[in-house]
């Protein structure tokens, strides 16, 4: 006989668009005690699984605050009702929430006057005047929200329910079933409303429940935190000013993202205990992540810390919808003991209508690890270095041909070809030299495929090195300071001589093109202001309780490409309102990095 042991839910609070897969535990009719599905489809001996949602239907409806979806909203923007922004993101629960929040609400203003191609109030009688710390007093575009909401079409960002709905009275409560399945994703019309799962056993033949019904009870439904968009600055040219994501790339440009959307496996309470557990679960996090990388429309996305089940089963055949094709590398597993099916890597991403792929070269610095040993060192010495190399580390290098024009080159009817590299350095920071050498090694490869080709290079990654470190040195500047205090940590000999560590590529960092820019715009001003002047890169791509600073970058072969614009950077004090990422908001540890940029005309020889 097939019983119901235990059921509970994997998420104390359920979010908009965010799947919904109870742990239920069943004894088999065997005996044997398991997890897995038995739906009513599949009979397992003749006994299987009902499943039923329902959504409680006399709680009262109440409106809650777009920035803290946990609080309940006291204010209301009436421009966000005028311009049509769906309604959910009109609600602000303080005047503080809500003047922290006046350039996102500008964004999402602008961003719906221009779908709807309306004119109307204008924002300032509607606001009151802000003063240059962004509060200021409200005034009559600020009102009490009333007790009973009527829902928004527009905020309608769910699939609609295919069942019949049927009301059952039950202790007095009444419930609308919405759903047949184990699995559900809320929709706009379950915000505020509690959920309730429902299974059984039954006997297929007579359709009779076998054993007590078990239910389990969500808390209230919440809205979808929403991150302040992220715009993109221009860095070429006499062009000033920002420009919508939603822009596209031009006719001759492309654009590339890196981003370490961090692995399932290191998301735990115990590492990001300031982040609310709900927002930390991979149901949550991967819907999240996916609407934030659809967003950026790159056309080329690297991505790190790519869980080898999560690529498998999620992120390839979603991008793939999305007109994406993907490669992926997972990690060696020589250092790592725990489910294979946990491993993480790095995943490249390109859009199948802008490139075609022509080459795949995948690196196994373990590999280059044995090769140099067994070369280099004695057999005492080899045991040794191998126990100090052996990172599992990996790198991921595609080479695709460009299917759009390239517009200003002289010679159009020759393959434009762009070499992507992708890799995650993941070294312990008292193993300088190892990480020196896996980030030497790669940039070597990426030499020889530069010699057998005429091709513009991109080196994307993280690579868990500050700007000023060795590594870091080396990708920038082509060598390393015989000086450099990295240096000194070399105890099995792996950095000598000293002066054969280098590289000939042409590589420039891309955000540097801040530094260098001449010419002054208000986008690119405060940009500068998120670069730290010494180094001229970002004060901060990795943003935690105990660390903030850059180890994510995106180098490029400045004699081949050119940087048209730069997706912008992060403000520390913006990320500090929830003591750091990852967050309800954003559901990494680091920040996403993407450039644009041009083909350069080739030089005829």
């Amino acid at each position: 006989m097939l019983t119901v042991l235990r059921v509970h839910l994997p998420s104390e609070i359920p979010v908009v668009g965010c799947e919904i897969t109870p742990y239920v535990l069943l004894r088999r009719p065997d005996g044997s005690i398991s997890t897995d599905d038995v739906p009513e489809s599949a009979p397992l001996n003749g006994y299987c699984m009902r499943y039923k949602w329902y959504r409680n239907q006399g709680d009262q409806r109440v409106a809650v605050c777009s920035v803290h979806p946990t609080e309940q909203a006291t204010l209301q923007c009436l421009v966000c009702l005028k311009e049509k922004v769906p309604i959910a993101k009109s609600y602000h629960c303080t005047p503080r929430c809500f003047s922290d929040a006046w350039q996102h609400h500008r964004s999402l203003h602008d961003r719906a006057k221009k779908t709807v191609n309306e004119n109307g109030t204008d924002e300032e009688e509607v606001f009151g005047r802000f003063n240059s710390s962004g509060s200021g007093s409200f005034s009559t575009g600020l009102s009490g929200v009333a007790p009973n909401l009527v829902q928004s079409p527009g905020l309608n960002n769910g699939p609609i329910p295919i069942y019949p709905t049927t009301v059952a009275e039950k202790n007095g409560e009444t419930w609308s079933e919405v759903a047949f399945s184990r699995t559900y994703t809320p929709t706009a019309d379950d915000i505020n409303h509690v959920l309730k799962f429902e299974c059984v056993a039954i006997d297929v033949e007579t359709r009779i429940p076998v054993g007590n019904v078990n239910t389990v009870l969500t808390s209230r439904v919440i809205p979808a935190p929403s991150p302040t968009p992220r715009r993109m600055v221009p860095v070429s040219g006499d062009l000033l000013g920002q420009l919508d994501l939603d822009g596209r790339t031009s006719s001759g440009t492309f654009s590339v993202l890196s981003y370490n959307i961090l692995s399932d496996a290191y998301a735990t309470s115990e590492a990001y205990s300031y982040c609310p557990t709900w927002a930390l679960s991979w149901p949550y996090r991967r819907q999240n992540l996916l609407r934030e990388i659809i967003g950026y429309h790159a056309d080329i996305l690297c991505l790190q810390e790519v869980q080898h089940d999560h690529f498998e089963e999620f992120f390839a055949p979603e991008f793939d919808k999305h007109g994406y094709q993907a490669f992926y590398k997972k990690k060696t597993s020589e250092v790592y003991g725990g489910n294979p099916n946990t491993v993480d890597g790095c995943a490249t991403f390109f859009r199948r209508d802008r490139f075609s792929h022509v080459k795949k070269y995948e690196v196994e610095f373990n590999k280059a690890a044995q090769s140099l040993t067994d070369v280099a060192m004695a057999a005492g010495q080899k045991k040794v270095a191998l126990s100090r190399l052996i990172k599992d580390n990996v790198a991921l290098i595609v080479v695709l041909e460009a299917k759009f024009s390239n517009y200003g080159t002289d010679n159009p009817g020759k393959r434009q070809l762009i070499c992507v590299a992708n890799t995650h350095v993941s070294v312990h920071h008292e193993h300088k030299d190892v990480k020196l050498w896996q980030v030497h090694t790669l940039l070597k490869g990426l030499e020889k495929i530069a010699v057998s080709a005429d091709i513009p290079m991109l080196v994307c990654g993280d690579f868990d090195s500050v700007p000023g470190s060795a590594p870091h040195a080396l990708l920038a500047n082509g060598k390393v300071d015989p000086l450099h205090p990295d240096l000194a940590v070399d105890p099995v000999g792996i950095l000598r001589p000293t002066n054969k560590i280098t590289h000939q590529l042409p590589l420039v960092s891309v955000y540097s093109s801040f530094a260098r820019m001449a010419g002054v715009s208000p986008g690119l001003e405060q940009q500068r202001r998120r670069m730290d002047a010494s180094t001229h890169e970002p004060l901060f791509t990795n943003c935690t309780r105990d660390f903030i600073g850059t180890v994510d970058y995106i180098f490029y072969t400045a004699d081949s490409l050119s940087v048209e614009s730069l997706l912008e950077l992060l403000d520390e004090e913006n990320l500090r309102k929830n003591t750091a990422i990852p967050s309800p908001e954003w559901s990494s540890d680091h920040i996403a990095l993407l450039a644009q940029f041009r083909c350069k005309p080739r030089i005829r020889r």
